[in-house]
């Protein structure tokens, strides 16, 4: 018996739903990362390992963005940490269920796709509002035309649905039709 949240998509389609999902698993992985490397700093100064950054980088203290990393670490408590470790797990956790699901072509997982990266777009409009840069345009692109194409596959997957219904209803209709004509 098929199941019904697994369908199989064109070629293209699946290429392009395993390419969406390998780049949610890497998200999820790279955070997963920085979760597990927050949990390496608790019990430690971060302010001094900041300090030594910033040396061993060559850059200087006094300067905006080293300053701001620097204000930055001082500020982080072992209670933070865990905190911040705990959200990326919560990020990753969810980033890496919605990977498997779009490689293995679950439906719940593109609506989770088109959704979760939907809720960023107005963020995104509003950074680049505020300042302009490549990197945001690009990330806002990127993130656009994820969103489109999960809601796209969403869109052919509720046309094919409805086709499928008419078809099967058509063949009812023409039975009870030829049954009345006997």
């Amino acid at each position: 018996m098929a199941d019904p949240q697994r369908r199989e998509p064109p070629h293209a389609h699946r290429k392009g739903l395993r390419a969406v999902a390998a780049f949610e698993g890497a998200k999820g992985l790279l955070v997963l990362a920085a979760g597990f490397g927050a949990l390496t700093l608790v019990h430690r100064d971060v302010g001094e390992i900041a300090g030594h950054i910033i040396h061993h980088l060559g850059l200087d203290p006094a300067r905006h963005w080293p300053g701001i990393f620097l204000a930055a670490a001082d500020h982080l408590t072992d209670s933070r940490l865990q905190m911040l470790a705990a959200g990326a797990l919560g990020y990753s956790s969810l980033r890496l269920v919605e990977a498997a699901g779009l490689w293995f072509e679950r439906a719940w997982a593109e609506w989770l796709g088109a959704l979760s990266g939907g809720i960023y777009l107005p963020f995104e409009i509003y950074e680049i509002a505020r300042h302009i840069t490549l990197v945001r345009v690009s990330l806002f692109a990127l993130n656009v035309a994820m969103v489109a194409y999960l809601a796209r596959l969403l869109w052919l997957r509720r046309r094919d649905r409805k086709s499928t219904r008419l078809n099967s209803s058509h063949g009812y209709i023409s039975y009870a039709v030829f049954c009345l004509k006997k």
